[in-house]
C-alpha cells in the first residue's frame, strides 16, 4: 500500500500528534509499504529516512499566498507519489486533500487527536475518521461527525521507534520522593492546580520535592505562582526533555492534572516505568488508565483532590507500592504495534469497501 502522511512539520519537541505519525509511518515501512510524509521538516526527518520514509517539503502555513503554494506543491507530490491512502492529522492538511481530491484516486484518512479545538470537525472531511479515544469517538458524533465514518484506535506509544527500550535508559537522580509530571506549559494541563496541590501536601512531606517536565507560553504564569509559595526551592522547571523517561524512571509519583486531553501519550510511558500515577478523570485519561484500575482518578481543576491523593500516597510507602505494581499491569495495548496494526485495519477496511482500487497486504 501507498501511504502519504501530511502534518504541518516533523520537529522534536513533544508534539504528540507528531509522535504518533512518526511511529506509524516508520512503522508503515518496516512492515513493507511505501511510505511517505509531508511537512515543513525538522528533526525527525533522519529517522523517517532510516525507515525508507521519504518526506516532501510542504509549507502550510495560513497566509493566503502560502495557502496557495501549498495547494501547487500538494498536487506535485500526489502526482509524484500516487498514494493510495492519504492520511492528515492536522486541520490544514484535511481541507487541503479533500480539496485536491477530485484529480486524484486516493481514499482520504483523518486523525483527531485534538477534539476540543472547534475547527477539529473539519476532520470530518474525511473518507475515514479515527478518534484516538472511544470519549473523543462519542464527542465528534454529537458534533456531527457521521457515526459510520469513525473509528477509533486508542493511542499506544510503548515500543516507540523514537526512543530506546525502557532497560536501556538510566533514571536521572531526584530528590526524593519525587512528584513528576510531563506537560506541555499550558493552563489546560492542570500546571496551575499541581503546584497549588504541592504547596498544600509539602509542609507535611519535608523532603518531597516536584519536577515539571515541559515547555509552553504559560510558563513563566507558572513559575510565578510557584514563587509566591513558601516552597519554590522545592519545585523545578526542567523545560522539554526529549527523554522524559529519564524522570517517569526516577520518580515516585506520575501526575497528569489536565483539564483536557482526548488520549495522552504520556500515561502510557509513565505505566511502563512502573510509576504510581494520579491523573484528572477526563476525555481519554480514564481509558488510558483502565478506568481506574491503573491509577487514581481524580476531578480536572481540583488542587484540593490531587492535594488529597498525593498525601495518601506520600503517607503510605504500602499503598504508593499497589499504585505502581497496578500501573504495570495489562500494558500491552498500550504498544504502538497495535496502532499500526488498527490503523492499517481502517485503510484496509476503506479502500476494500469503497472498490478504489486493489488493496496490497504488507
Amino acid at each position: 500500500m501507498r501511504v502519504l502522511h501530511i502534518l504541518n512539520h516533523v520537529q522534536e519537541i513533544g508534539n504528540g500528534i507528531v509522535n504518533v505519525a512518526v511511529d506509524l509511518a516508520c512503522l508503515q515501512a518496516k512492515d513493507g509499504h511505501e511510505v511517505g510524509v509531508a511537512s515543513v521538516g525538522g528533526e525527525y526527518e533522519a529517522l523517517l529516512a532510516n525507515y525508507g520514509v521519504k518526506h516532501f517539503k510542504l509549507d502550510q502555513k495560513r497566509t493566503l499566498i502560502n495557502l496557495l503554494n501549498a495547494a501547487f506543491r500538494y498536487r506535485e507530490i500526489i502526482q509524484v507519489f500516487e498514494p493510495q491512502i492519504v492520511h492528515t492529522h492536522m486541520m490544514t492538511g484535511v481541507v487541503l486533500a479533500r480539496l485536491l481530491k477530485s484529480t486524484s484516486r486516493y481514499a482520504l484518512v483523518s486523525t483527531v487527536h485534538n477534539e476540543f479545538q472547534r475547527s477539529s470537525t473539519l476532520m470530518g472531511l474525511a473518507d475515514r475518521v479515527i478518534a484516538v479515544s472511544h470519549p473523543v469517538a462519542e464527542s465528534m458524533a454529537q458534533r456531527g461527525i457521521p457515526r459510520q465514518k469513525l473509528r477509533v484506535v486508542s493511542n499506544g506509544t510503548l515500543g516507540s521507534v523514537r526512543g530506546r527500550r525502557l532497560q536501556e535508559y538510566l533514571s536521572i537522580e531526584l530528590h526524593k520522593p519525587a512528584i513528576v509530571t510531563v506537560a506541555g506549559m499550558y493552563q489546560r494541563k492542570g500546571i496551575s492546580e499541581l503546584i497549588d496541590a504541592f504547596a498544600r501536601i509539602a509542609g507535611d512531606f519535608p523532603s518531597c520535592h516536584l519536577y515539571l517536565v515541559g515547555n509552553g507560553p504559560d510558563r513563566s504564569l507558572f513559575e510565578e505562582q510557584a514563587k509566591n509559595t513558601p516552597f519554590q526551592n522545592r519545585i523545578h522547571f526542567e523545560g522539554f526533555q526529549a527523554e522524559p523517561q529519564l524522570y517517569t524512571l526516577g520518580c515516585d509519583i506520575f501526575v497528569l492534572a489536565s483539564h483536557r486531553d482526548p488520549s495522552p501519550l504520556v500515561i502510557p510511558e509513565a505505566r511502563e516505568a512502573g510509576c504510581a500515577i494520579v491523573a484528572t478523570h477526563v476525555d481519554g485519561i480514564p481509558e488510558a488508565l483502565d478506568d481506574g484500575q491503573a491509577g487514581i482518578l481524580v476531578p480536572p481543576a481540583d488542587s484540593e483532590a490531587l492535594a488529597s491523593a498525593l498525601k495518601q500516597l506520600l503517607g503510605s510507602p504500602d499503598l504508593l507500592q499497589i499504585w505502581k505494581y497496578n500501573a504495570q499491569q495489562n500494558l500491552e495495548r498500550l504498544s504502538v504495534l497495535r496502532v499500526h496494526q488498527e490503523t492499517m485495519a481502517v485503510y484496509e477496511e476503506l479502500t476494500t469497501n469503497c472498490n478504489i482500487f486493489s488493496v496490497v497486504s504488507g
